[in-house]
């Protein structure tokens, strides 16, 4: 099937299939949550091989063919708004700056949506050469993961000698008015816990948000454990050495993040900028959780360690209506687990069963 970039077109109608009862129009699950931040991976590939999270010899990458076409992925930012109640986007992969395209999708989804936010999660890497089409496309703003600010423990983190370009991208995406940018980073016992308040200084010197992600089970190589992740209230303590952290006052409205204003120690009467912590393991907040992703071959995934997903591509290239395919993705998010992949809390418990997808093959 062959769908314009801009509106899509829908080619034809299919029975309208029944509702789980209760879900109504949107994105609702059968614990009242609803999904309004629509997440989209638009490759498995990646440029880096972080520790945290593929192997060294990288994966298995899908066939062309599997992946979403970008007609595909505009039609389903498309049925999100218009049938399921999506109100923001975020582009995500893999590595998504590796997708041939990249500024067309947004282009479309844009013409589309001209008030929908669109941001797009990256390693920074060919940010430099591309951040300013990027925001001409209407790219809303960017994230951009960096663990280290030396170069030696960023090549151990990532396998790859690339800093000194990430930091260039970082800089790109700041002349072009991607913002408020977000600098994301994974600490890693004994190799970069301890730049935790270097981090932090170095981000809001610059004004950008950081935010620390606590390691969580979903590496490739299935060595995640609970004694080697560094925890939020590891990570405050960190930080607290030369600042002082206060509650934001600002509504986490489902946020990932629980942020936090930073002053320094030697003049708390000042805020200097924002932190967000996001701890997935320790601190779960999945009972306000407000994302639905679907993977780079089109299946939606209703929970990040879910271990089901269902299928949309195959509706998309069958002839299926928008409505066809919003009522599958509803079926799905109405099947969503309480948390975890399971019906409690818990990635350190015993009964957690790691998923077989690797993060950067489910898409951030």
């Amino acid at each position: 099937m062959s769908v314009e970039l801009g509106m899509p077109r829908v080619p034809g109608s299919s029975p309208e299939p029944a509702r789980p009862p209760g879900t109504g129009p949107d994105l609702v699950d059968r614990f009242g949550r609803r999904a309004t931040d629509l997440r989209i991976s638009l490759t498995d590939k990646c440029n880096l091989r972080c520790t945290y999270c593929m192997p060294a010899e990288g994966l298995d990458w899908l066939p062309k063919e599997q992946v979403l076409a970008d007609s595909e992925i505009v039609r389903l930012v498309h049925i999100g708004v218009e049938h399921l109640g999506v109100r923001e986007l975020r582009l995500t992969g893999g590595e998504p700056l590796v997708r041939a395209g990249l500024a067309d999708i947004i282009a479309a989804v844009r013409a589309n949506h001209p008030e929908l936010p669109v941001s797009l999660t990256t390693n920074g890497l060919g940010l430099d050469k591309k951040a300013r089409e990027l925001k001409a496309a209407g790219l809303t703003r960017i994230n951009v993961s960096m663990d280290s600010l030396h170069p030696e423990t960023f090549a151990r983190l990532t396998r790859r000698p690339f800093l000194d370009r990430v930091l260039k991208g970082i800089d790109a995406a700041r002349d072009a008015g991607l913002g408020p940018i977000k600098i994301n980073a994974v600490l890693m016992r004994g190799i970069n816990d301890q730049e935790a308040p270097g981090l932090l200084d170095w981000a809001v010197t610059r004004g950008y948000e950081l935010r620390f992600i606590e390691q969580m089970p979903l590496d490739a190589d299935h060595g995640w454990t609970r004694q080697d992740m560094i925890t939020a209230a590891e990570i405050r303590g960190l930080l607290e050495h030369g600042f002082v952290l206060s509650p934001d006052p600002r509504r986490r409205d489902g946020a990932p993040a629980e942020r936090w204003e930073v002053r320094r120690r030697n003049s708390p009467e000042e805020v200097i900028g924002t932190v967000g912590i996001i701890a997935s393991v320790t601190e779960p907040f999945c009972a306000d959780c407000r994302r639905t992703r679907i993977t780079a071959e089109g299946k939606v995934r209703s929970c990040l360690f879910s271990h089901e997903e269902t299928d949309l591509r195959d509706l998309l290239r069958s002839g299926a209506g928008d409505e066809a395919v919003a009522d599958r993705w509803r079926a799905a998010m109405w099947a969503k687990p309480r948390a975890h992949g399971m019906d409690h809390t818990g990635l350190d418990s015993a009964d957690y069963v790691q998923p077989d997808r690797s993060m950067s093959a489910i898409g951030g």
